[in-house]
């Protein structure tokens, strides 16, 4: 019955010696390893010097009854599942036990399969709770940083990481959306002789064309309409720190080359302004997209590229380091537990095996936000599978067909499509966008345009 390599340790109390020595048999027979006490006082030393993982105990016993064994040991802070035995006539004082933190309890005679059944089920929280110790164990080793990883490709962005916080270079991050490429950059940052410094985060994406320029050269008063106050650019925001420029392949090609003579000088010039400003900036760059593909279209300068490519950390996505969601889980419970005033120990088994199981088109981020709402919908204890969205956790997400009808448009037949992909991963347009090989903007565009019909 347990399949452990550590067996689980019962500790059985009874004052019927021929009672304790049959259950302790069978619980033997069943793989536990078995040791016994005849009273409450004895049940309560042997509890507290050898910690079993789980407590079999009746309830009425000589000297110390197993309502005063419970209370002893959960102040000794002894946390391990305790199943009570108890006669018909002593049920009340089961309930009472119960509501002070015991697990459950059965009646005399002894029904073995319900016996076997609630052992089952404490043993599996002793193994939840030995691997969320063991989780907890690794992370103290497992990270650099915010960094969390134990996988062969994290353990060579460690590597990267240490090598760039010990000196000065520039240096290109290529990773999918969402695989924690500013977290990258900031610990680069914070384990460099910067760290004293400012650390600056620019996304050139998600900046409207028109400001870019403002944004990272800064303006002075009156440079253009709507310049009602002088600001420094994020150079100079950076000085003595770092910099990110985050999407650089988003960067207007137009103002590549004034970036490059910036790099390549140390210093700038505001717009509108006359006076040149000097600054010491560690540049680091970032990029979800191709680095040679993105010269070959002529998005981005090749020799801005290579002024800024001196040295390449390739993070990897979560579906290529499944081997990391165990320990990424456990780290991000723990904020969310601090955050939210939570409780959650953990993920159980069959929330594990789903985690490891989806694709994560959205990475670490995409994880972050599951576990979040997770803890939220749990509150205490470990989570299970129906604390995870829709698409996560149904097995059968791959195997969904559509079907049209004979006669149907083409452009009826795409909208069908679509929306169904989208019922299928519980609205999530961004995994909807990679199983039918589209850019997420499409998707959006077309849910407007179907809106719009709809009207």
């Amino acid at each position: 019955m347990i399949h452990s390599e550590k067996p689980v340790r019962v500790l059985l109390v009874d004052d019927d010696e021929a009672m304790r020595e049959a259950l302790a048999v069978r619980l033997e027979s069943w793989g536990y390893e078995v040791s016994t006490a005849g009273d409450g006082s004895e049940a309560a030393e042997a509890a507290e010097s050898a910690a079993p993982d789980v407590i079999v105990t009746d309830v009425v016993l000589p000297g110390m009854s197993g309502l005063d064994l419970l209370e002893r040991l959960r102040k000794a802070g002894l946390a391990c599942p305790i199943i009570l035995i108890t006669a018909h006539g002593s049920v009340n004082w089961a309930v009472e036990a119960m509501k002070r933190g015991a697990m459950d309890f059965l009646t005399k005679p002894v029904d073995h399969e319900h016996l076997a059944s609630l052992i089952s089920a404490a043993s599996e929280e002793v193994r939840l709770r030995r691997d969320a110790d063991s989780i907890a164990r690794a992370l103290e080793s497992d990270r650099l940083g915010p960094l969390v990883g134990s996988s062969a490709a994290m353990r060579e962005v460690f590597d990267s990481v240490r090598l760039l916080a010990r000196n000065q270079t520039s240096a290109i991050l290529q990773g999918e959306s969402g695989v924690g490429k500013e977290v990258v950059a900031r610990t680069i940052h914070d384990l460099s002789s910067r760290s004293g410094g400012p650390f600056v985060a620019v996304n050139t994406a998600a900046i409207p064309e028109g400001l870019i320029e403002s944004e990272v050269f800064g303006h002075e008063k009156g440079a253009f309409t709507g310049a009602t106050s002088a600001r420094a650019g994020c150079f100079e925001q950076a000085d003595r720190g770092t910099l990110l420029l985050d999407e650089i392949g988003d960067m207007p090609l137009a103002l590549q080359p004034r970036l490059l003579r910036i790099l390549e000088e140390g210093r700038t010039r505001r717009l509108g302004g006359s006076r040149e400003v000097e600054f010491d900036v560690r540049v680091l760059a970032a990029t979800h997209r191709d680095i040679e593909a993105l010269v070959a279209d002529r998005v981005l300068r090749e020799d801005l590229l290579y002024r800024l490519n001196v040295f390449t950390i390739h993070i990897p996505p979560l579906r290529q380091r499944a081997e990391d969601i165990p320990l990424l889980s456990q780290h991000f419970i723990r904020q969310f537990n601090d955050r939210h005033e939570t409780g959650v120990e953990g993920l159980r088994h069959e929330s594990r095996e789903r985690l490891a199981a989806y694709p994560w088109p959205g990475n670490v981020r995409e994880l972050r936000n599951v576990l979040e709402r997770a803890v939220i919908l749990c509150r205490e204890g470990w989570i299970e599978p129906s604390h995870l969205p829709p698409y996560v956790r149904t097995r059968d997400r791959e195997t969904r067909e559509v079907v049209l009808p004979v006669g149907i448009t083409a452009a009826e037949a795409e909208r069908r499509l679509i929306e169904q992909t989208l019922e299928a991963v519980g609205g999530n347009k961004t995994e909807a966008a990679r199983r039918l090989d589209l850019d997420p903007k499409t998707i959006y565009n077309k849910l407007k345009a179907y809106q719009s019909e709809d009207e």
